[in-house]
C-alpha cells in the first residue's frame, strides 16, 4: 500500500491547522454560517439531519491495521462507536461534534489519512477495483496511477471550485470492478501490442437526477499525457459547465448538450497546448510513485495452498461466494461481508473494526481494502490458512456468505440520517433482504440496489434490481428499476412503473426474482436473462401495489 513522505504529511498537518483555526473563528462567531460552509465542506463536514457527519477519504480503498484502529479509536471518542463505509470507498462518522472535527482530523493525519476534497465542487476521492494489485484478471496495476492523479488534484487552485462535484475512477482489469462507466472521468487501462501502458478516456458518466453513461472521447492515450489530458478535460468542462443551475452543473449534462464528439474536439484545443508539457509524466515520476507502494513479498507458489481443506458446508459455502482467486496460487482475496440481519449496510462498531485489524495483521499482512458495494476485503489471505480465518470470522458475524447475492445489498443512510432524502432505506433493505432469504441461493448473482432519494448515493440505477425513494403526500413511496449495471460497459436501469407504498416494496421485489426463476434459460443470472427479455415481462411484480391501492 502507497505510505506518505514528507510532503504529503506536510500538506495534511497544514490543512488541519488552517482548519482549526476556521472553526475556532466559526465557533467565536468571526465567521456567519454562510463563510464557514465552503471551508468546511473542503474538510468533509456535513450538516445532516440530526447531527453533523465527517466524510474520511480512504484513496482508492486502501487501508493498513493502524488506520483501521485510528478510524475505531476516533468512533469511540468522538461518535457513537460505529463507521459507516461508503459507496465511493469512503468512511463517514454520523454524529460528531463541529467543535472536535479538527481534533479528528489532527489524530487521523498522524496515520496519514485526511478528509480533503470529500465534499464540495472539487475533485473527490480517486477510486478503483478493490483487487488492484492481486487480481487474477489485471492487466495493469491503477493504483500509481489513481495516487498520481490524487497528488496532482489535491489542493490544485484551478479546480477548487468547478461547476459541480467531480468524481474520477480508474480500471486496470479485464472485469469492471470500479463502475468506470458511472464517473465524471474514468480511465480504462490497457497495453498495446508493443506492451505500452494506454488508457481509454471515458467523460459524462454519473447517476442522480439525470443518470447518463460516460461515453468514450480518446481511445488511446498514452500514460505519460494522463494528466495533461485530465487537465484538458477539467478546462474544457470548468469555462463551459453551467453554474446558474445546480441540477445542470456535472459534467454529463455538458457532455450531453455538446456532444460526446464535440466535447472531445474542444478537449483536443485545450490538450494541444498542454501536450508534451511539464505535466507530463515521466517513466521516473512513475517509478517514484510506484516505489511508495510497499506490497508484501508473498514467495514463490508451493505446495502448500493444495491441500485439503475442511469439507464443513457452511465453509464450503463462504467459499464459493466471499473468496477470490488473485494471481498468486498460494494466496486469495477474502470478500468480508458488513451486510448483516439487524445492522445497517456498510455499518461496524469500533470493537468490530479493532477486531478486522487484529485480524488483517494475522492473516493479509496488515492490509484491507473498501470496495464500492460497501463491503471489506483482506487482499492478501494464504489459502492454507481460510479455514482459519473463516472461523474467527464467523465467531465475529463477518461470514456471512452472500457477496454479489440478493442480501448483499447496497444501501445509502436514507431518511434515517440523511436531510436530502426523501424515504427511509435502511429499514427496507432489511425487508427486502429477509423477503428473499428462502430463495436467495437458487437466485445466484443479483445486485439491489436503494437509494432514499434522486442523489442516488445507493446506486440504484445502476442495480440489477433498482429501488428509489420519494415522498409522496408526506408518506415514503418507491420507484422500482430492473435491468442496471455498472460493469461491462454500464447500462441504465429502466423503470418498471409509477411509484409504490413502502409496504408493498419486499412482495414486489420477491415478484420480481421469480419472474426472473420462470424465465432464466440455461442457468443464466438474473442481469441475462433481462438482457434477453427486456423490463416487460417483469412490469406484472408492481401489480400488487395496484391491487392494494384499489
Amino acid at each position: 500500500m502507497y505510505r506518505y513522505d514528507a510532503v504529503d504529511r506536510l500538506i495534511v498537518e497544514e490543512r488541519v491547522a488552517q482548519f482549526r483555526d476556521q472553526t475556532e473563528r466559526y465557533l467565536a462567531g468571526l465567521l456567519d454560517e454562510d463563510a464557514f460552509k465552503p471551508l468546511r465542506l473542503q474538510n468533509g463536514l456535513y450538516i445532516q439531519k440530526h447531527a453533523p457527519m465527517l466524510r474520511i477519504a480512504i484513496p482508492y480503498g486502501v487501508l493498513s491495521s493502524e488506520q483501521v484502529r485510528m478510524l475505531s479509536s476516533i468512533a469511540r471518542r468522538y461518535d457513537r462507536s460505529y463507521v459507516h463505509f461508503t459507496t465511493r470507498q469512503n468512511l463517514q462518522y454520523n454524529w460528531p461534534k463541529v467543535e472536535d472535527v479538527w481534533k479528528i482530523l489532527a489524530e487521523l493525519a498522524t496515520v496519514s489519512m485526511h478528509a480533503i476534497q470529500t465534499s464540495g465542487s472539487c475533485v473527490r476521492n480517486i477510486t478503483t477495483d478493490p483487487f488492484a494489485g492481486v487480481a487474477a484478471d489485471e492487466i495493469v496495476d491503477p493504483r500509481p496511477y489513481c495516487e498520481i492523479m490524487r497528488q496532482w488534484s489535491t489542493l490544485h487552485p484551478e479546480f477548487a471550485a468547478l461547476p459541480r462535484k467531480f468524481k474520477v475512477a480508474f480500471n486496470g482489469a479485464k472485469e469492471d470492478r470500479a463502475a468506470i462507466y458511472v464517473h465524471d472521468l474514468a480511465f480504462d487501462l490497457y497495453r498495446d501490442q508493443a506492451g505500452e501502458v494506454r488508457m481509454k478516456v471515458l467523460v459524462g458518466g454519473g447517476q442522480g437526477r439525470t443518470p447518463r453513461i460516460a461515453a468514450v472521447i480518446k481511445d488511446d492515450l498514452h500514460w505519460t499525457e494522463l494528466l495533461t489530458y485530465s487537465e484538458a478535460v477539467l478546462r474544457t468542462y470548468n469555462k463551459l459547465g453551467r453554474r446558474d443551475n445546480i441540477f445542470k452543473a456535472r459534467i454529463k449534462i455538458q457532455v450531453e448538450a455538446l456532444g460526446a464528439e464535440e466535447f472531445a474536439r474542444l478537449t483536443n484545443e485545450e490538450w494541444a497546448h498542454l501536450k508534451n508539457g511539464p505535466n507530463t509524466l515521466t517513466q521516473e515520476a512513475l517509478d517514484r510513485v510506484a516505489a511508495h507502494f510497499v506490497d508484501p513479498v508473498l514467495g514463490a507458489p508451493s505446495e502448500a495452498a493444495s491441500q485439503n481443506l475442511p469439507t464443513d458446508a457452511r465453509f464450503r459455502e463462504w467459499m464459493t461466494q466471499n473468496v477470490v482467486d488473485v494471481r498468486h496460487p498460494d494466496y486469495a482475496a477474502v470478500n468480508i461481508s458488513l451486510k448483516r440481519k439487524d445492522i445497517a449496510p456498510g455499518d461496524a462498531t469500533s470493537d468490530e473494526m479493532d477486531a478486522i485489524a487484529d485480524i488483517a495483521d494475522r492473516y493479509s499482512f496488515s492490509e484491507v481494502r473498501v470496495n464500492h458495494t460497501q463491503n471489506l476485503v483482506l487482499p492478501y489471505v494464504a489459502r492454507a490458512k481460510l479455514f482459519e480465518l473463516w472461523a474467527e470470522l464467523d465467531k465475529l458475524g463477518f461470514a456471512r456468505p452472500n457477496i454479489s447475492l440478493a442480501s448483499d445489498i447496497i444501501c445509502c443512510p436514507g431518511g434515517d440520517f440523511c436531510s436530502l432524502a426523501n424515504a427511509r432505506s435502511i429499514p427496507l433493505s432489511a425487508r427486502v433482504a429477509e423477503r428473499l432469504e428462502p430463495i436467495e441461493s437458487e437466485l445466484g448473482p443479483l445486485a439491489i440496489k436503494m437509494s432514499g432519494c434522486i442523489n442516488a448515493c445507493g446506486h440504484h440505477h445502476v442495480g440489477h434490481i433498482g429501488i428509489l425513494g420519494v415522498e409522496k403526500g408526506g408518506e415514503d413511496w418507491y420507484q422500482v428499476l430492473v435491468g442496471g449495471r455498472a460493469d461491462k460497459g454500464g447500462r441504465l436501469a429502466s423503470l418498471l412503473g409509477k411509484a409504490v407504498r413502502e409496504d408493498d416494496i419486499p412482495a414486489i421485489v420477491e415478484g420480481i426474482a421469480r419472474t426472473y426463476l420462470n424465465q432464466r434459460q440455461n442457468g443464466e443470472t438474473f442481469i441475462d436473462t433481462f438482457e434477453r427479455i427486456g423490463a416487460e415481462p417483469f412490469k406484472p411484480a408492481l401489480e400488487i401495489s395496484e391491487q392494494a391501492q384499489a
